[in-house]
């Protein structure tokens, strides 16, 4: 998937000249945590969210240095915390360091972007100008809207069984002596683990596949030092 699929497009925005309490409002009126700025001629020059709300003079959350702090810190920086602290206009206090994507980002290369830079949401850029915006919201939408992907017709209890042991046999992590019986898209797993990951890593690679309907876990604990033995969870609780 690219950005285009899951961005949103009707695009909400603010200009420099926006007053903080207009740009307050619109994000409290429309639910979202951040907006993208836009000047005059269409171009996106900053990014405001409530992060740049937080220290305020209104509400008295103005940082305050000790003497010797303000001393290194020099007046330039003093000036642009007063400028920040207390300007009327969007301006005053946006992040002008924008971090965009194009249209076509594929969206491992967004969410490494997001992760890297600390940020909550990306503007969608085709070339210069901004056409949408993807957030984490998009995101958890675009998860939570793989429930309605169209069923594979190829995924038959034989097919199952084959991309499981496909899917697992090609890890580092594969269960020793790894087997899978498939039913009707009921799948058991069968074989050897030695930490716990890899018991949910092999699990997850069975859910993950199409056509499985449940999976019951059958795969035993052995630690490779002692040769200590332990059924699976799942085997334990039936077993009473």
């Amino acid at each position: 998937m690219r950005a285009h699929h899951i961005m949103t497009k009707d695009l909400v925005a603010v200009t420099p000249h926006t007053t903080i309490e207009e740009a307050a409002k619109i994000m409290l009126q429309m639910h979202i945590s951040g907006l993208p700025v836009i000047d005059d001629a269409g171009h996106l020059v900053g990014v405001v969210s409530e992060s740049d709300f937080l220290r305020r003079g209104e509400i008295g959350t103005g940082r305050r240095h000790a003497a010797w702090l303000k001393y290194f810190m020099g007046p330039g920086r003093a000036a642009a915390e007063f400028v920040h602290e207390r300007g009327r206009r969007v301006a005053d206090v946006m992040t002008k360091r924008v971090v965009s994507v194009q249209e076509d980002t594929d969206l491992a290369e967004l969410v490494d972007l997001m992760e890297k830079n600390d940020i909550k949401r990306v503007p969608v850029m085709r070339g210069k100008v901004p056409v949408g915006i993807v957030t984490r919201t998009n995101l958890l939408q675009a998860v939570a809207s793989l429930v309605h992907e169209i069923p594979d017709p190829t995924a038959d209890d034989e097919h199952i069984r084959e991309r499981i042991t496909r899917a697992v046999n090609g890890t580092d992590w594969r269960p020793i002596g790894f087997e899978v019986n498939v039913r009707e898209g009921v799948v058991h797993l069968h074989g050897l683990v030695t930490t716990d990951e890899a018991r949910q890593a092999a699990i997850v690679a069975a859910e993950n596949t199409a056509g499985v309907k449940k999976v019951h876990d059958h795969l035993c604990f052995v630690d490779t030092y002692s040769g200590f033995y332990v059924e699976s969870p799942e085997d334990m609780k039936a077993a009473g």
